[in-house]
């Protein structure tokens, strides 16, 4: 079996995990920080196994779309998922930006609290992906490791304002 690149975001947030949790899988919080910079809408949030989180991202009138397919949700201290591209009827589809970018990716977020401060980590695999997929996200994963840390910013404003 071969190696599959793996984009690995660790943080640590000055907050309880429980909050941390809720930052991640309440639909009234996920958009002040998740798709920094563009509007993020929740069109349904199911938090469960077999669940999905529909999401939409708005920006100088452009779209896109994102289906989550939860597989495990542990909580407060993991969550599982298939995170891909969508249509505006929800089904998965090429990334029209990237036409060698993977179907699925495979999702993994702990959440390990000490002292009431929350260690995160995210990993992001292609799932099920060709050589061609594998060797796009691989390319793409620096850039993509920027857009999440402005989203972790983000949320770490979020947990501070929250426990003002």
């Amino acid at each position: 079996m071969r190696d599959l690149p793996t984009l690995v975001i660790d943080r640590e947030f000055d907050a309880p995990r429980a909050l941390v949790w809720r930052a991640w899988t309440d639909p009234e919080l996920l958009p002040r920080w998740y798709g920094p910079r563009v509007e993020t809408i929740i069109h349904q949030l199911d938090l469960k196994p077999g669940g999905l989180w529909l999401v939409e991202m708005r920006w100088n009138g452009n779209a896109s779309y994102q289906r989550v397919e939860y597989t495990e949700v542990t909580r407060p201290e993991r969550l599982v998922w298939l995170h891909s591209v969508a249509d505006g009827q929800w089904n998965v589809v090429p990334e029209p930006m990237m036409a060698d970018w993977p179907r699925v990716l495979l999702t993994t977020v702990t959440f390990e609290e000490a002292d009431q401060r929350t260690t995160m980590r995210l990993t992001w695999v292609p799932h099920e992906a060709n050589d061609a997929e594998l060797a796009c996200f691989s390319a793409a994963m620096e850039g993509m490791g920027k857009g999440w840390s402005v989203g972790m910013e983000l949320l770490a404003e979020l947990l501070v304002e929250l426990q003002a």
